[in-house]
């Protein structure tokens, strides 16, 4: 697809990571702009969203240990790692955590979760240019989920 070394990510996954952020950023502002009646279903709907980002970003390290040696401790931690983010978004939404405890908890788990990111370029299973994509996403997600508790603490 592109190289490993590659400093830029591809057109394509700019692209494809930008449009993933249509709900985070649509749901942060929903919560603002909606009458009060529509809120918990946006609500609902960000949250929701935000769980199954979390299990497809936990995909994506799976995946990035698979490409290692079977007995690379490295790659063995990373897919152990790899269930914690479909995990904390299935309790967070399944338990039906308060909104008030359930958005700081994923803005903790996406910040976790771009730690485990930078482990993963740091120590060569995921390609150099993930890292500027990453962040960039990253960055977006938390503060969407900043202001859509923001939103939810002044109703």
């Amino acid at each position: 697809m592109h190289p490993f070394t590659a400093t830029r990510p591809p057109h394509l996954a700019w692209l494809l990571g930008l449009a993933g952020l249509i709900p985070f950023i649509s749901g942060a502002l929903g919560i603002w702009l909606t009458p009060v009646g529509w809120r918990p279903l946006v609500l609902a709907a960000l949250l929701d969203y935000a769980a199954v980002i979390l299990a497809f970003m936990g995909a994506i390290h799976w995946g990035l240990a698979m490409r290692a040696e079977q007995d690379d401790l490295r790659a063995q931690m990373q897919l152990g790692l790899s269930v914690i983010p479909p995990l904390v978004g299935w309790a967070t939404v399944s338990f039906g955590l308060p909104v008030v405890l359930a958005i700081p908890l994923f803005v903790v788990a996406f910040i976790g979760l771009y730690l485990a990111d930078l482990r993963a370029v740091r120590l060569g299973l995921a390609p150099i240019w993930y890292k500027p994509l990453r962040r960039v996403l990253t960055v977006v997600v938390v503060l969407s989920l900043l202001a859509a508790w923001g939103g939810v603490l002044t109703a």
